[in-house]
């Protein structure tokens, strides 16, 4: 099996972390995140340690660290020791903030009865007759 670069397991773990697929994910000050990842291709399990994306997936956070276990106990054994490391800067535990790509989000659904003749902004063929929403 053909060796991965750092580039691409990191690519695969947001990519994972942000289908929802860490088995826990914790949310520190400072808008930073610890998660614990399985990957089900390869069976290894990591430890990832990453900021906010500002770029939208562009680039790879500043900071991002992960580290590679060979079994998922020694992982959860090392996630439990980091998250003791920073015990005063937990925020959230299983958090679910800023996951996913916002690109792929879709859009937000506020008012889906903005057509109606309550909406000011809408004019319908006659100025008395209310516009049917359907």
């Amino acid at each position: 099996m053909q060796e991965r670069s750092e580039e691409q397991i990191l690519s695969r773990l947001f990519e994972l972390e942000n289908s929802g697929q860490a088995d826990r994910r914790v949310e520190l000050d400072g808008e930073r995140f610890a998660s614990l990842i399985q990957d089900p291709d390869t069976g290894r399990t990591y430890v990832l340690q990453h900021g906010v994306d500002e770029t939208e997936g562009a680039e790879i956070p500043e900071g991002t660290e992960f580290y590679e276990y060979e079994s998922h106990a020694d992982a959860e054994r090392a996630f439990a020791e980091l998250l003791g490391e920073q015990a005063g800067q937990v925020v959230e535990e299983d958090s679910e903030e800023d996951l996913g790509d916002s690109a792929t989000d879709g859009a937000e659904m506020r008012d889906v009865y903005s057509a109606e003749d309550t909406d000011p902004l809408v004019e319908s063929a006659e100025p008395d007759e209310p516009v049917d929403p359907a």
